[in-house]
C-alpha cells in the first residue's frame, strides 16, 4: 500500500440534511485536507436512520466523491453519533493499593477506570466513550494523570457517553452497505467541541451546543474535563416547519426566508419592513399551480420564530441545571452547527443563560476550502482532530511500552 495512503484519515458525518465525508492525510505530524464529499441526506428522519437503502445509497455517493477529490482510496472511516438516544452518566469508582505506597502504574489507572465504569447499564445500551474527569489519590483530588505518583487508593470520576446499541449498529450498517468499514465511533457533541473550543474556555467551563437539523447536541466543558452531555430534541428544521406552517409555503420557501429574513428578536426587526412570500410552485397541490405572491411583515417571522428560540434555550438552561452544571460556565456558550447561523439565537441564549455566547466555527485544517470552515461542519472537522489526537495517544502509549519491555529484557541479561 502507497505510504501515503496508510496516513489518509476519513470520517463519516451523516446528518438529517446532509452526508459529508471528509479526508485528511497526516504527513509530518499535521493534519491536511485532501477531500470530501456532501450528499443531501436520505433515509434519515430525526437524527435517526429511518431506511438503510436510501441513506447507504447517499453515503455511498458522498465517499465517491471524497475518494475522486483526494485521489485515495477510503476503505475505514470513523463515524458520528448523535440523536435523542445518546445519554450520559457520571460515576466513580475506585481500588485499593494496600497498606504500603506504591507507584501508579498504568494497570493501576485502567483498573481505576473499569471499576467506575462498572455502572448497571440497560442491555439496550453501549458506551461511546469513557472520559476521566479527575482522578483522587489518597483524598487528594484534581489529579488529570496519576502515573508516577504514589499512594495507597485511587479513586476516579468518571463521564460515560451512552447510545443506544440498536441505533449505532443501523449507522455501522448503513456505512457497511456503501463499501465502508467503520473504525471508530464518536458523540458528536464532543466532536463538534473538539473543534470549536479553545483550551481556556475548556478550563474555566462552557457549555457547547452543536445545533443540527433535527437535535442539539450538548457537551459541557469543566476545569480541562467533560463533565457533562446530553441531547435535546430541538434543531433548525423545527424552526423552519414553524415558519413553513405559520406562512403557509412549502418547507424550502421556508428555509429560505429563514435564511435571508429570520430573526429570533422581534425587537430587532423594523415594524415597517415587508418581504414577499409565494410566487412559487406549489409542491403541494395536484396540479402544480403557482401560489400568488403576497407581502407579509417581516416581523411575523420574527414573532414565529423567537417562541421555538425561547423553547430551545429553556430547555438547555433546565437541562444544565438538571445535571449540575448550570453554575460552572465561566467561559459561556458556544453554538456551532447550521442551526446556530440563525439571526438572534446568541441572544436569546445570553438572556435565558445569563452568560456570553458566541457562535464557533470550526479550526481550519491546512490546505481546506474556506467554504468548509462554517458552523455546520464543525461536527466532520472535530472528527478528525478526535481521532488524530487519540492515534497519537495510543502510539505515545505503545511507544513507552515497547521502551518498557526493552528495559526489561535489557536488565536480564
Amino acid at each position: 500500500m502507497n505510504p501515503r495512503q496508510e496516513n489518509l484519515i476519513a470520517v463519516l458525518d451523516a446528518g438529517s440534511s446532509k452526508i459529508c465525508v471528509l479526508v485528511a492525510e497526516l504527513q509530518d505530524g499535521v493534519l491536511r485536507y485532501r477531500g470530501h464529499g456532501i450528499e443531501p441526506a436520505q433515509g434519515m428522519r430525526k437524527g435517526l436512520i429511518a431506511e438503510l437503502d436510501p441513506a447507504a445509497k447517499a453515503i455511498n455517493r458522498a465517499a465517491l466523491t471524497a475518494e475522486r477529490v483526494s485521489r485515495g482510496d477510503i476503505e475505514h472511516v470513523v463515524v458520528g453519533i448523535g440523536g435523542t438516544h445518546v445519554r450520559g452518566v457520571n460515576s466513580r469508582g475506585g481500588i485499593a493499593l494496600g497498606s504500603r505506597l506504591r507507584e501508579i502504574t498504568r494497570e493501576e489507572v485502567r483498573a481505576a477506570v473499569d471499576r467506575a465504569r462498572s455502572v448497571a447499564l440497560p442491555p439496550d445500551r453501549e458506551v461511546l466513550h469513557l472520559l476521566p474527569q479527575e482522578f483522587i489519590l489518597d483524598d487528594q483530588a484534581g489529579i488529570h494523570d496519576p502515573i508516577g505518583m504514589v499512594g495507597n487508593k485511587l479513586e476516579v470520576n468518571l463521564h460515560l457517553s451512552t447510545c443506544s446499541g440498536g441505533v449505532a449498529q443501523s449507522v455501522v450498517t448503513c456505512a457497511n452497505r456503501a463499501g465502508l468499514e467503520v473504525g471508530d465511533t464518536i458523540y458528536e457533541g464532543i466532536a463538534a467541541a473538539e473543534a470549536v473550543l479553545s483550551a481556556d474556555e475548556r478550563e474555566l467551563g462552557v457549555c457547547l451546543a452543536d445545533i443540527g437539523a433535527s437535535t442539539t447536541e450538548l457537551a459541557v466543558y469543566f476545569e480541562g474535563s467533560i463533565a457533562h452531555t446530553a441531547v435535546l430534541p430541538i434543531g433548525g428544521d423545527h424552526f423552519t416547519n414553524d415558519l413553513a406552517v405559520g406562512l403557509h409555503v412549502s418547507v424550502e420557501e421556508a428555509e429560505q426566508l429563514k435564511q435571508e429574513f429570520g430573526n429570533c428578536v422581534v425587537t430587532a426587526v423594523p415594524q415597517l419592513s415587508e418581504i414577499e412570500v409565494g410566487g412559487r410552485l406549489n409542491a403541494n397541490s395536484p396540479s402544480g399551480e403557482m401560489q400568488p405572491a403576497r407581502m407579509v411583515r417581516q416581523r411575523f417571522l420574527a414573532e414565529v420564530l423567537e417562541p421555538r428560540a425561547r423553547e430551545l434555550f429553556t430547555m438547555l438552561r433546565d437541562n444544565l441545571r438538571q445535571g449540575g452544571v448550570l453554575e460552572a460556565l465561566g467561559a459561556g456558550c458556544v453554538l456551532t452547527g447550521g442551526g446556530a447561523l440563525l439571526a438572534g439565537l446568541q441572544d436569546n441564549a445570553e438572556s435565558l443563560l445569563h452568560v456570553p455566547t458566541r457562535v464557533g466555527s470550526p479550526v481550519p485544517l491546512s490546505r481546506m476550502p474556506p467554504e468548509l470552515a462554517r458552523p455546520e461542519f464543525a461536527v466532520a472537522i472535530g472528527m478528525l482532530l478526535y481521532t488524530h489526537r487519540t492515534q497519537v495517544r495510543r502510539a505515545s502509549e505503545e511507544q513507552g511500552l515497547r521502551a518498557k519491555l526493552k528495559a526489561i529484557f535489557a536488565g536480564s541479561y
